[in-house]
C-alpha cells in the first residue's frame, strides 16, 4: 500500500484484492483503448461503517451487473462478495450501513412488459456477511389500485439516538373495496419508523396524497414536507409547496414555494435541516444566481445568504456522516470549489490538498459515527480518482481502491479551461483537452462535444469519453453554451430547446474557434454528443451543414414533439410540455424535420430500454436519413438504458465511433 502525505497506519494490509490489478500502462490498439476507457468504474459506490472498521463497495459484475463487497479493515482486509446482480434490467445503485453488521441497498429496475418503459426502485437489507437478505420495501397488496414504483428512501439512519431505528418514506396505494371491509384507503407518501433488526414498522407520518418529499433533521425528526399538487389526470403542477414544523411541534406551517418547469426552478428549495441551529438549508436565486441560503425554523422566517457567487451558481450542499451534517457547499468556476462552514474540515481539506499533489479535487464522501474516520476521493482531469481512509486522531491517510483500475498509470490528456467568442461577441466558457503529451496543437483532428441536459454543464475533471478521443489523437472542446446550467438564470435563458438557435450556434462557434486557432484541421472536424449533446450534434447540421465532416449522436432527441409525447402517460407531462414549449421553434428545432439540411455522414447509437429519450427517436432519424439518401449508420443496444452502462457495449461503441470518424475524416 502506498503511503500518502500523512504517516500510513502500521500493519494495515493493502487492498490488493484483485481489483487493484491493472492493465497495460498504455493501450496500443483501438480495441484495447476502447476496452480500457469504456469499462465501467471499478468502484461504483463506497461507504464506511459506523465503527469505521469496515467498508462496503459496489463493483461491476460482468459487463452490466454489480457485486457488493465488504472489507473488514481491522482484520485481514480481504474483500468478500455478499450480494451480486446479473440482471441487465436492474442495477444495485448504492449501499449504506444501517449498523456495523447490516446494510441497506437500493435497486433500480426498468420494465416494459406493459409496452411502456417504467422504472421501479426497491430497498433491500442484508447482513455484512451476506446472510439474511430481506426486502425492506413493503410488498404491494394484490388489491392495490396502481403500481408501487417508488420503493422508499431512507431519510434518517438514527432516530432520537437509537441506532436500531431508521426513518424511511413509503408510498401508500388505495385498495379495491369490493368484497372486503378491510381495504385501505390510504394514498400518497408517508414516513415509517423501522426497527432494523426485526424490520417491524409503524407509521411515523400519515400519507399525504400530494406529498413528494420529507426532510428529517440530524436527530431523526421529520421537519419539512413538500407537496406538489396534481390535476384530475394525475399530472404534476409546476408549484411545489414546502411546510415545516417548529421543534417539538406536530403542526405544519408554511415555509416556501418553488416553481418548476421540468428541469429548472425558481424559489427556495430546502434540502436539509440542522437541529442544533434550527435552520433549514436550501437554494434560492440571489441576483440571478443560485445561492445557498438558510431560513430559521422558529417562526421568524429569518433568511440569510450562506454562500453566493456573482459568476456561477452555488449548486451543491456538502453533508457528511450518518446524520448528514451540513458542513459546506460547492460551486464550479473553471474548477469545482468546496467552501466549508466547518472550520476544522476547512483546515483538513487544505492539508489533504497539500498531501495529495496533482489531485486538486478532494471530496469527503462519508464518515463513521463521530466523524473520526473519513472516506475520501481525490481525482483530477488526468486521474480518474483514488479512494482513501483518513484517521483524524492519528492523522494517517491510507490509500484504498482506484475508481478505474483499468486506467491506473495510463497517460491522459490535460483539460484546460478556455473561452471563445460566439458570433454575437459573447464569451463562451469551455474546456479543451489535447492528446497526452501534446501542448502546442496544430492541425489536429478535432471534436466538439456538447454536454447533455440541456440543464447541465461540463466541469473540469476526468471524463472517460473525452479521454478516449484524446488518446486517439483528437483535440476535444467541450463548450458550456448558453442554455447550460451553472452560470445563472440569464445564461440558461429559455433552455436549449426553446432557444436552440442560440445554444447550437454557440456549439458551432466552438468548432470555428478550434479551426481559427489552428488547433483543428477544418477538413477533420467532427461533433460528438450524448442525449441533448446528441441533439445539438444533429441540429448543428441545420445551422451550418458544412462545418462538421462527421456527426455522432448517442441517445439523441431528434423530434421535440415526439419527446413531448413520450411523457404523455406520466405524471411529469405538464412539466415536459412547458419545458419544450409550443411555437415555430418545435419544428425548426427538430432534426428529423430538417433532413434536407444534412450533408455530413451521421452515426446514431441508442439503447432499447432508454427512459430518458425513447429509442424511437434514433430509429425515426435513421429511417428518414436513409429515405432521403443521406449517409447514416445506426447501432442499437438491446436492453440498455440511457447511460449504456455495459462495459462491452461501450467498448463496441467506441471502436465503432473511432472507425466512423477515421473513415469520414480521412485519417
Amino acid at each position: 500500500m502506498k503511503k500518502t502525505g500523512f504517516a500510513a497506519r502500521a500493519g494495515f494490509t493493502a487492498l490488493s484484492i484483485g481489483l487493484l490489478a491493472c492493465g497495460p500502462a498504455h493501450a496500443e490498439t483501438v480495441q484495447e483503448a476502447a476496452a480500457a476507457f469504456g469499462a465501467r468504474q471499478s468502484i461504483l459506490n463506497i461507504s464506511l461503517s459506523p465503527s469505521g472498521n469496515k467498508i462496503a463497495y459496489i463493483s461491476p459484475n460482468g459487463a452490466a451487473g454489480e457485486a457488493v463487497f465488504v472489507v473488514n479493515l481491522s482484520g485481514e482486509a480481504v474483500a468478500k462478495p455478499i450480494l451480486t446482480n446479473s440482471d441487465i434490467n436492474s442495477d444495485i445503485d448504492y449501499c449504506a450501513w444501517l449498523s456495523d453488521s447490516r446494510l441497506v441497498c437500493n435497486l433500480s429496475i426498468v420494465d416494459n412488459s406493459s409496452g411502456e418503459i417504467i422504472g421501479f426502485s426497491r430497498l433491500i437489507v442484508v447482513n455484512s456477511d451476506g446472510s439474511k437478505l430481506q426486502m425492506l420495501t413493503r410488498h404491494r397488496s394484490y388489491r392495490a389500485l396502481g403500481l408501487n414504483q417508488f420503493g422508499g428512501e431512507i431519510i434518517a439512519l438514527e432516530v432520537d439516538g437509537d441506532p436500531d431505528k431508521i426513518l424511511m418514506t413509503r408510498q401508500y396505494l388505495p385498495e379495491v373495496t369490493i368484497g372486503t371491509r378491510t381495504a385501505s384507503k390510504a394514498q400518497g407518501l408517508g414516513v415509517d419508523l423501522v426497527d432494523i433488526k426485526s424490520l417491524k414498522t409503524r407509521k411515523q407520518e400519515p400519507p399525504e396524497r400530494d406529498a413528494g418529499e420529507y426532510i428529517a433533521d440530524d436527530t431523526g425528526k421529520v421537519r419539512i414536507m413538500m407537496r406538489q399538487p396534481t390535476d384530475s389526470q394525475g399530472r404534476l403542477s409546476d408549484h411545489q409547496y414546502f411546510t415545516y414544523r417548529k421543534p417539538g411541534s406536530t403542526k405544519w406551517e408554511d415555509l416556501a414555494q418553488d416553481i418548476v418547469d421540468g428541469q429548472t426552478s425558481s424559489g427556495f428549495r430546502p434540502v436539509a435541516v440542522d437541529a442544533r441551529s434550527n435552520l433549514a438549508y436550501g437554494f434560492d436565486q440571489v441576483d440571478g444566481n443560485e445561492a445557498l441560503v438558510s431560513i430559521a425554523l422558529d417562526g421568524s422566517m429569518k433568511q440569510e445568504t450562506v454562500l453566493a457567487r456573482k459568476d456561477v451558481d452555488v449548486d451543491q450542499l456538502i453533508r457528511i456522516g450518518r446524520r448528514n451534517r451540513v458542513v459546506g457547499a460547492s460551486y464550479a468556476t473553471e474548477k469545482r470549489q468546496i467552501q466549508y462552514i466547518d472550520p476544522q474540515l476547512r483546515d483538513l481539506s487544505n492539508a489533504l490538498g497539500a498531501a495529495l499533489p496533482g489531485k486538486p479535487l478532494v471530496d469527503i464522501i462519508d464518515a463513521n459515527e463521530g466523524e473520526g474516520s473519513l472516506l475520501i476521493v481525490a481525482s483530477s482531469d488526468t486521474d480518474p480518482g483514488m479512494t482513501y481512509l483518513y484517521n483524524k486522531a492519528t492523522r494517517q491517510l491510507n490509500e484504498l481502491l482506484p475508481l478505474r483500475r483499468q486506467l491506473v498509470g495510463h497517460p491522459m490528456g490535460q483539460m484546460r479551461p478556455i473561452s471563445y467568442k460566439a458570433a454575437d461577441g459573447t464569451e463562451i466558457p469551455g474546456y479543451l483537452t489535447l492528446p497526452p503529451g501534446v501542448s502546442d496543437a496544430k492541425g489536429l483532428p478535432g471534436i466538439v462535444m456538447p454536454h447533455g441536459g440541456p440543464s447541465a454543464r461540463d466541469e473540469w475533471g476526468f471524463d472517460w469519453l473525452v479521454q478516449f478521443f484524446a488518446d486517439r489523437g483528437y483535440a476535444v472542446l467541450q463548450p458550456n453554451f448558453r442554455g447550460s446550467s451553472g452560470y445563472g438564470s440569464a445564461w440558461f435563458g429559455h433552455n436549449g430547446f426553446q432557444s436552440w438557435k442560440t445554444a447550437v450556434g454557440d456549439v458551432n462557434d466552438a468548432g470555428r474557434w478550434l479551426v481559427s486557432q489552428g488547433i483543428a484541421n477544418p477538413k477533420k472536424l467532427a461533433i460528438v454528443g450524448w442525449s441533448y449533446g446528441g441533439y445539438a450534434a444533429l441540429q448543428s447540421q441545420v445551422l451550418d451543414p458544412e462545418l462538421y465532416k462527421a456527426v455522432v449522436a448517442i441517445a439523441p432527441v431528434t423530434d421535440l414533439d415526439k419527446l413531448r409525447e413520450e411523457s404523455r402517460n406520466f405524471t411529469n407531462y405538464s412539466l415536459v410540455d412547458k419545458f419544450i414549449g409550443h411555437g415555430d421553434h418545435v419544428e425548426a428545432g427538430s432534426p428529423d424535420k430538417n433532413i434536407d439540411r444534412f450533408i455530413a455522414p451521421v452515426l446514431l447509437v441508442h439503447g432499447t430500454m432508454d427512459q430518458n429519450v425513447g429509442v424511437e427517436q434514433s430509429r425515426l432519424m435513421d429511417e428518414k436519413l436513409k429515405d432521403a439518401g443521406k449517409r447514416v449508420e445506426y447501432i442499437e443496444f438491446d436492453g440498455l438504458r440511457h447511460s449504456l452502462a455495459d462495459s462491452n457495449a461501450r467498448a463496441r461503441m467506441l471502436v465503432a465511433i473511432d472507425g466512423f470518424l477515421s473513415q469520414n475524416l480521412g485519417r
